[in-house]
């Protein structure tokens, strides 16, 4: 028999010998008030002492019977302890409810009462059912008192969680159920790298200290990382002998009756099982109103105790209770090379040490997508580094979608027109991110600095001069994600939202080392104006985060204005490049005109160098070269220099500029 079956077999023992001793006393009680009844009692009174005599030898065992360690756990008097056997003998023993009917004097009471235990137990005290002893606290009994009944004759009835204990049965209560969530990833036993795992055992050596002193604080897990911080917790909680329940805040009740008996059934499992909670807090405290004493993290955190882990993005000073806090970040860049290699094995030589330069991933994350793409099979699968690159790319989207959008590139070097040395520094831009992972780390260039790791790009230049389709070339040749930055998505009116978005929008791009492309960046990166109001003042905060934060991404930033005058002076500081776009030349439009016209376009003779005479930018030479190709169409005709003539006048006169109808006359022949 194992130590649990021996010590269930003893709780049952001792449970047997305390019904045992219920039926007796009750019997007692009910020969006491029949004065027609046999005088039996010295009797009785040595058959109560035999049964007590056995509860004391069950109550022995070690570890002692629930009932004890119950008693024990929420500090109850032996009177207490009475009452709580009482109530819960009424679901494990048929016999007690017809015993307790006849014992207050008639079949209208077969439940328990105050009264009733007034009079069996003894050592009886009034207060026992104050709301603020263990009995009511922590909702051992519940009291149902109904209209002007008085407390001593109301029904008194045992949790059924608290039953459940008594019988062997510890498991979670089931009222909590709805706001806890099942967290698989975190169930898995992953082995956290070591910079990591020093968080953990600082985690566990401050809870240890703690606990000397007997003040359990919570702990904070700060940090974008939020899978991470998971595994943090589930590994210092179970170095500690505790399970992780998982919380998320936007669940907490609102009322506050709600939210205070949450908080008691929390802090009574914790006191049942060997859990801590791990209270998801991540979005909270994002507004004003999440920071006061009034929130519901705040109140359900105020009347909770035990162990509990708060993951939020900062450190929250305003929570009221003691904190300690640990910063969490993402596995280093070695360190993801080296899961990278254990999770790929021979199979990934030459991949590991590119994957974790571009890709800032969790080791979690790590092993996900090289699981997935070992499993598929050789023709699925095709170039291993291809299916590598394609999952993370896949992996760290889901997040950007959300928060810009994505554009799907499709130009490449050939199809880009520009001046050599403007070509020079785009390929400058697209080998710096190419080659991060070898300066900065090999080389020892992140030991150096702590900032500036990301690369900042500023394109300048009139509208159409293809700032745009020079960073689509940029993500097709590096093959990561372009994200255009929308600001209606970004900029708030309201204090500290634009803040809050911008963060997150930096965290996810992170993760996937995607392409930022900020178009108009002249809106969101203008000069900060004098102060004259509050408004003035949080904008001038709003521009200051986001040099901040630009200057910490450790991706790639493309920035396109027409207006570079317009912006800060303390932007223009963090540039590495500044890529300069002219409006082009006749050679470079007569290049254009050239390579404008797909293959398939059924063409009349054009004569290109007339084309390029018209000065266009590169847009409105494709605005023109589309609109002919759709007028060709319409005609059932070729696509005629007529036509491109007609097409190229009306994108003139969009600008409002005075042309020559001539200009706009072919009399050659297609």
């Amino acid at each position: 028999m194992d130590d649990h079956n021996q010590w269930l077999a003893g709780n049952n023992a001792f449970l047997a010998a305390g019904l045992a001793w219920l039926r007796l006393k009750l019997a007692g009680r009910i020969q006491a008030c029949d004065r027609s009844a046999p005088a039996t009692g010295n009797v009785a009174e040595a058959e109560i002492e035999q049964a007590a005599a056995g509860m004391a030898a069950a109550a022995r065992l070690d570890p002692p019977p629930a009932l004890i360690s119950l008693g024990r756990i929420f500090g109850l008097s032996r009177f207490e302890r009475d009452i709580l056997l009482l109530c819960a003998a009424m679901e494990l023993d048929s016999q007690i409810a017809g015993l307790c009917a006849q014992a207050q004097g008639g079949a209208n009471r077969p439940y328990p009462t105050f009264a009733l235990a007034l009079t069996l137990f003894d050592d009886p005290a009034w207060d026992v059912l104050s709301p603020k002893r263990p009995l009511r606290y922590w909702r051992l009994v519940e009291v149902n008192q109904s209209g002007s009944e008085s407390l001593t004759t109301t029904l008194l009835r045992a949790d059924e969680r608290i039953v459940d204990y008594l019988k062997g049965l510890n498991y979670l209560d089931e009222r909590l159920s709805p706001f806890l969530i099942a967290d698989e990833k975190a169930a898995r036993n992953q082995e956290l790298p070591p910079s990591q795992q020093t968080t953990v055992e600082q985690i566990v050596d401050s809870l240890w200290q703690a606990k000397k002193i007997g003040q359990v604080p919570i702990i904070q897990l700060l940090g974008a990382d939020v899978i991470s911080k998971r595994h943090v917790a589930l590994q210092a909680a179970a170095a500690l002998g505790l399970r992780v329940c998982r919380m998320p805040a936007a669940l907490l009740p609102t009322q506050t009756a709600d939210l205070e008996s949450l908080a008691r059934l929390w802090q009574r499992e914790s006191l049942l099982l060997p859990v801590a909670l791990y209270l998801d807090a991540y979005e909270a405290g994002e507004s004003k109103q999440d920071e006061s004493p009034a929130s519901p993290l705040y109140r359900f955190l105020a009347h909770s105790k035990g162990i509990v882990f708060l993951d939020v993005r900062d450190v929250r000073q305003e929570l009221g209770q003691a904190m300690l806090a640990f910063d969490v970040t993402k596995p280093t860049q070695s360190e993801q090379q080296t899961a990278w290699q254990q999770a790929l094995g021979s199979a990934g030589d030459g991949d590991t040490a590119l994957l974790a330069a571009q890709f800032n991933l969790s080791t979690l994350a790590i092993g996900e997508i090289a699981h997935k793409v070992l499993r598929k099979t050789p023709a699925e699968q095709g170039s291993l580094h291809e299916a590598l690159w394609e999952e993370c790319l896949a992996y760290t989207r889901p997040r950007m979608d959300t928060l810009a959008q994505r554009l799907t590139p499709v130009a490449t070097w050939d199809d880009i027109v520009l001046p050599g040395d403007r070509l020079t520094l785009l390929r400058q831009i697209a080998s710096q991110v190419r080659q991060r992972g070898m300066v900065y780390e090999r080389w020892g260039f992140a030991r150096r600095m702590n900032r500036g790791l990301g690369i900042v790009a500023l394109f300048a230049g009139e509208s159409g001069t293809g700032k745009t389709m020079a960073a689509e070339v940029i993500a097709t040749d590096l093959k990561l994600n372009l994200y255009r930055i929308d600001l209606s998505a970004v900029v708030s009116k309201y204090i500290g939202e634009t803040e809050k978005n911008l963060r997150g929008l930096f965290d996810a791009a992170e993760d996937g080392g995607a392409i930022l492309f900020f178009d108009e960046a002249d809106a969101l990166f203008g000069k900060r104006s004098q102060v004259r109001d509050s408004h003035d003042r949080y904008a001038n905060i709003e521009i200051n985060y986001l040099l901040q934060r630009l200057e910490a991404y450790r991706g790639l930033a493309i920035l396109a204005t027409n207006m570079k005058a317009a912006l800060d002076e303390g932007f223009i500081r963090r540039l590495r490049f500044i890529v300069n776009f002219p409006v082009p030349e006749l050679a470079d439009r007569l290049r254009m005109w050239q390579q404008i016209f797909p293959p398939e376009t059924p063409l009349a003779r054009l004569d290109y160098e007339r084309l390029a005479g018209f000065k266009l930018t590169g847009g409105s030479i494709h605005n023109a070269a589309l609109n002919a190709a759709f007028l060709a169409a319409d005609a059932g005709t070729p696509l005629t220099m007529q036509l491109v003539l007609n097409a190229i006048r009306t994108e003139i006169l969009k600008s409002d500029r005075l042309i020559n109808e001539e200009e706009f006359i072919w009399e050659g022949r297609d």
